[in-house]
């Protein structure tokens, strides 16, 4: 089945739909536009980024995320939440990319971000139409009963994101997608503004997990 076909912007009535522009305004405030050179990463991707999310950034490998098309802010700051900052822990726990960004420093940074962001994401599409239908009804109109906003309010309707505030979800694999929802739902990631992802992974159970995560990798 395609789930590609136009998409009616959701209505949202709930006050957490203002909550979450104010917030989205302030984080893009904060972040600012991150400006890096492409050109300047490509050794770094040569060496360090290849292995796990292959050169084009579209990551073969369904545990490592797919970073091409990613919006810069976004990429950047994973990354310098992955690297310890003044003396305090790094605020997303994870052993091999603590390796990785060791000896980056900030340019590099922007500049991976750059990079990524220029490359082209691949089409992809949902391999269980079923599973996909279900996590439909959950992206474009949340889970009333439980108090989940839409995810199309924050990612839009067809996955794209918002440039500085909200990251890319589309054709991202869909074993990567539901392990970082239940890494918030568990509090193992915890480097989500204002506890946003946690919030809504908290209620989120795996069968609707799976559900909206395997909707997301067919969205382009």
């Amino acid at each position: 089945m395609d789930y590609r076909q136009p998409i009616r912007r959701p209505q949202f009535r709930q006050p957490l739909l203002a909550a979450l522009l104010l917030l989205a305004t302030q984080t893009a405030v904060a972040q600012g536009v991150i400006k890096g050179d492409p050109a300047k990463a490509q050794q770094i991707v040569t060496q360090l980024c290849v292995a796990c999310h292959a050169a084009d950034g579209n990551s073969p490998a369904p545990v490592n995320p797919i970073l091409a098309g990613q919006h810069p802010e976004y990429t950047y700051r994973q990354l310098m939440n992955f690297k310890p900052q003044g003396g305090k822990p790094a605020e997303r726990n994870n052993a091999v990319m603590a390796g990785m960004v060791a000896n980056l420093s900030e340019d590099d940074m922007k500049n991976l971000a750059a990079y990524f962001a220029a490359q082209k994401a691949k089409p992809r599409a949902a391999r269980d139409a079923a599973l996909a239908k279900q996590g439909e009804a959950i992206y474009r109109g949340g889970i009333m009963s439980k108090g989940v906003a839409a995810c199309a309010s924050c990612h839009a309707p067809n996955g794209a994101g918002i440039p500085a505030q909200y990251p890319r979800l589309a054709g991202q694999h869909a074993e990567y997608t539901a392990g970082q929802l239940k890494a918030f739902r568990s509090g193992q990631r915890a480097n989500d503004p204002a506890q946003m992802m946690r919030g809504v992974a908290a209620k989120l159970n795996d069968q609707e997990i799976a559900a909206v995560s395997e909707y997301i990798a067919g969205l382009r």
